[in-house]
């Protein structure tokens, strides 16, 4: 594909080939990247992930789950049940001498 020249319009604003933005499934509202390169600005897709949101009873699978000794097991049960769970109903691996 040969290159297209575009013009700069208001903030900065430039208009992406129709051709390209078909090409890299680039539509209305989508989010782009403009990184700054040795010959020039490179505009890419964005990658955008989903925020994950834990429940209490995940984040007490977690923080009982990664204990590493029987001292740390003992400090995220307190924290767990802090958190107003019951550590023996959550589901999770325990340390070696925990």
């Amino acid at each position: 594909m040969a290159p297209e020249p575009s013009r700069v319009g208001k903030r900065g604003a430039v208009v992406i080939p129709a051709a390209l933005r078909r090409r890299y499934g680039i539509e209305e509202g989508s989010l782009v990247v403009a990184e700054a390169r040795e010959g020039g600005i490179l505009i890419r897709p964005a990658v955008v992930l989903p925020v994950e949101v834990y429940t209490p009873e995940r984040k007490a699978q977690f923080l009982l789950s990664n204990a590493v000794d029987a001292d740390d097991y003992a400090a995220a049960r307190r924290a767990v049940q802090a958190m107003g769970l019951d550590p023996d109903a959550v589901p999770h691996y325990k340390p070696d001498g925990a």
